[in-house]
């Protein structure tokens, strides 16, 4: 990722700009638009929302003229506009997808099935395609980094996202060649397994921060962390401490300590694990360890601790704002900044959130009904445990479950129609 800022002038400087389309007009969509307009080399030429006023205001908000923002009502139309140097809106993806004019694909929407089918038709299309859904990915990234790699294009999740911000750390540690304890992220919402969109207080702090209730459920059911370490996990191989993880409390100078085995009075049962702190929060971490003398002795030299562990930690991730970076990398270097490195390792399996009847309808991440728990792929496919990204609101129970079971592919009928079940499907026959 190194001198991507002077890539992008001299782009610049020879009138070509990386054309950028971007499907979702919530808060990460606004974000990205926004910094898009202070880059040189880069250009937000495509905003799709299936509200047109979302997409339009994306624009608005980034300082974009009103009448400088064109709607596209096919692919052609969008060329037109972004060839003679407008902004294009549109309510339909595939307009951007199918587009000749764009060269990297932006999925801001967070929606598992959306998520598929812009990552799917980009890749196909011959265009990069950087994740902002991370739920996506969990559920079927292998296959779709291995279709980008066949099509000669980056498939990957976005820098600024935790698992991204994990993930340079990560690389950070690793291409000096510490040996990687663990790697993880703190959490700042306190962990309630029952919380609703519903619920008085996320419905409060949803509109103070205008934020989409179900997504702030997600983070506090703990589903989001869960889906966050399990991208971690299958882009670095570390595997999670155990079911739904241990989620210990501590501070950034106790993590060296937390993250050892346990006959060395820490939680860890092995090394090589993905875990979330409470406490350390908005950061993200590596616990690395060395069996060299004079490289323990020159890290104490360099305040980094006694050892026999150190921790490398970041204390912010800026989200969307940060995805110009992979943007830019995909486009340059035409690498990931964090993408399944291979066959699965983890998954987030579905578990209930309350008991629920048969013939009830499962409403997906962040709802009243399931929440994710971290589990490796070896125990999730003895259990034949459902993977939550799958879940739609066509999901249907075929018998009852208790509150806490694990929700299988036994207990319920699936969409048939959905295309993130086919990926998944196809993923599961290539990765045996």
């Amino acid at each position: 990722m190194l001198n991507l800022k002077q890539k992008l002038l001299k782009l610049e400087e020879e009138g070509k700009k990386i054309r950028v389309g971007i499907v979702g007009a919530g808060q990460m969509g606004r974000g990205l638009v926004s910094q898009l307009c202070f880059l040189k080399g880069m250009v937000a030429s495509c905003v799709c929302d299936h509200d047109l006023n979302e997409a339009r205001l994306a624009y608005i908000l980034a300082g974009v003229k009103e009448e400088d923002i064109k709607f596209a009502s096919n692919e052609k139309e969008l060329d037109s506009i972004v060839n003679r140097g407008y902004f294009a809106i549109t309510d339909d993806y595939t307009h951007i997808t199918g587009s000749n004019s764009i060269d990297v694909v932006v999925d801001a929407t967070g929606v598992t099935e959306a998520g598929a089918n812009i990552a799917f038709n980009s890749i196909n299309n011959g265009k990069h395609v950087v994740m902002l859904n991370v739920e996506t990915d969990v559920t079927v990234g292998a296959i779709l980094k291995k279709m980008a790699d066949r099509a000669d294009v980056v498939y990957t999740v976005s820098a600024g996202d935790e698992p991204g911000a994990i993930k340079e750390l990560y690389d950070f540690a690793d291409a000096m060649g510490f040996e990687i304890i663990a790697a993880g992220k703190g959490k700042n919402n306190p962990l309630n397994r029952d919380a609703t969109p519903g619920d008085m207080d996320i419905i409060k702090k949803a509109e103070k921060f205008n934020m989409n209730p179900k997504m702030l459920t997600s983070f506090v059911d703990g589903t989001k962390t869960m889906v966050e370490l399990t991208a971690v996990s299958n882009a670095t191989g570390l595997l999670p401490t155990k079911r739904g993880l241990i989620g210990p409390e501590g501070k950034v100078e106790d993590l060296p300590d937390i993250f050892s085995l346990k006959e060395q009075g820490g939680i860890l049962e092995k090394t090589g694990v993905v875990e979330f702190v409470k406490g350390i929060a908005p950061g993200v971490f590596v616990v690395v360890s060395t069996g060299s003398k004079i490289i323990k002795e020159e890290l104490e030299y360099l305040s980094m601790g006694k050892g026999p562990n150190y921790v490398f930690y970041r204390p912010y991730h800026l989200t969307s704002l940060e995805t110009p970076i992979s943007i830019a990398r995909a486009y340059f270097y035409k690498e990931p900044t964090i993408a399944p490195r291979g066959k699965p390792v983890s998954e987030t399996i579905t578990v209930a959130k309350k008991d629920l009847k048969k013939g009830e309808r499962l409403d997906g991440i962040g709802g009243y009904t399931i929440y994710g728990l971290i589990d490796t792929c070896e125990n999730a496919k003895k259990e034949r445990a459902l993977p939550i990204g799958l879940v739609n609101k066509n999901t249907v129970l075929k018998k009852d479950v208790k509150k806490g079971s694990v929700i299988t592919y036994d207990d319920v009928e699936l969409d048939e129609n959905s295309t993130i079940l086919n990926l998944r499907r196809l993923q599961e026959k290539i990765f045996k």
